[in-house]
C-alpha cells in the first residue's frame, strides 16, 4: 500500500485537511478527541509533526488516503449561511449543495466527501461562492499578496456621483478608523433614489464594502459577487452549482500566480 504523501513538518491536523478529509478546524477537534492516529498511535495534539515518509494517518481505524480533488462554483442566494452549522437553524451553503436532487456531487457529498468555502459572503450577499476539498488552492485564492480581484455589483440607496465613486477608490475611514479601499469603482446604471456600482477588490477584508458604505453613511440594497479573477458568474442560476472545467481552473491558477503589489 502507498503512503500519504504528506510535505514535511506539517502538523497532523493541517495534514489531515490537506488530504481532502475535512477542514482544518474539524481536524482539529478530531484529534483531540483521540479518533486520530499515525502510523498505528493515538495522537491528541493536533500540531504534532507528521514524518514526510512515514505519515500513515487513520480515523477511527480508517487508514486515510488523498480525496480527489473538488472544485465547485455557486451562485449563492442571499440569505443562506457560509457556515457548516447555524446555531439560529438558518440555511447554509451545505443545505445548498444537498437539496439538489439526482445530483452527483450530492451524492459524493451524502457518502462522505468534503468541500469548504474559498472566502466568504455575508449572509445578505450573493453571487459567485467558490467551494473545495484543496486547502492549499484556496488559500492561495484568499491571499492578499496573490490580489486576485473579486468583482462586485452593488446596489445603494443613494445615486452616486463622479466624487462618491473616486471617494471609493481613494478610501473611505470607517467607524473603527480604518482607511479601506476599492482597486476600481464605476457607475453601472441609476434610477431617481438609488444606482448600482461596479466595485472591485483585490485585499477583500471582512465586510469591507458595507464597511465603506457604513463610513459614506449610505445604506447596501444588494451585493452581488459576479467575478473571481478572470472567473465571471455568467449564467449560473441562483441557488446551483457545478464544478469548475479545466479551463477554468486553469484560468484561475494562471491569476494566482504571485505578482508584486
Amino acid at each position: 500500500m502507498r503512503e500519504s504523501r504528506i510535505p514535511r513538518k506539517l502538523g497532523l491536523a493541517r495534514a489531515l485537511s490537506k488530504l481532502g478529509y475535512c477542514s482544518r478546524a474539524r481536524a482539529s477537534e478530531i484529534v483531540r478527541a483521540g479518533r486520530v492516529s499515525l502510523n498505528g498511535k493515538i495522537i491528541r495534539d493536533p500540531k504534532i509533526p507528521v514524518p514526510e515518509k512515514h505519515g500513515n494517518i487513520a480515523v477511527d481505524g480508517k487508514r486515510i488516503e488523498p480525496q480527489p480533488r473538488v472544485y465547485l462554483m455557486m451562485n449563492k442566494p442571499r440569505g443562506v449561511v457560509t457556515t457548516a452549522s447555524d446555531e439560529k437553524g438558518r440555511e447554509t451553503v451545505y443545505g445548498v449543495l444537498t437539496r439538489r436532487e439526482n445530483s452527483t456531487i450530492k451524492a459524493r457529498l451524502e457518502n462522505g466527501a468534503w468541500v469548504a468555502p474559498v472566502g466568504r459572503l455575508d449572509k445578505a450577499s450573493e453571487g459567485l461562492l467558490l467551494l473545495t476539498n484543496d486547502s492549499g488552492w484556496a488559500a492561495l485564492v484568499t491571499a492578499p499578496e496573490t490580489h486576485l480581484d473579486k468583482t462586485y455589483h452593488v446596489q445603494i440607496g443613494t445615486v452616486a456621483d463622479d466624487k462618491f465613486v473616486q471617494a471609493l477608490v481613494r478610501g473611505v475611514k470607517t467607524a473603527d478608523g480604518e482607511l479601506l479601499q476599492a482597486k476600481g469603482a464605476r457607475l453601472l446604471r441609476a434610477g431617481q433614489k438609488n444606482c448600482w456600482l461596479e466595485i472591485i477588490l483585490d485585499e477583500g477584508k471582512n465586510r469591507q464594502i458595507r464597511r465603506m458604505m457604513e463610513g459614506l453613511r449610505v445604506e447596501v440594497l444588494r451585493l452581488i459577487r459576479v467575478a473571481i479573477g478572470p472567473l465571471p458568474l455568467g449564467d449560473l442560476a441562483k441557488g446551483q452549482f457545478r464544478t469548475l472545467t479545466l479551463n477554468e481552473k486553469r484560468m484561475i491558477d494562471r491569476a494566482i500566480r504571485v505578482k508584486p503589489a
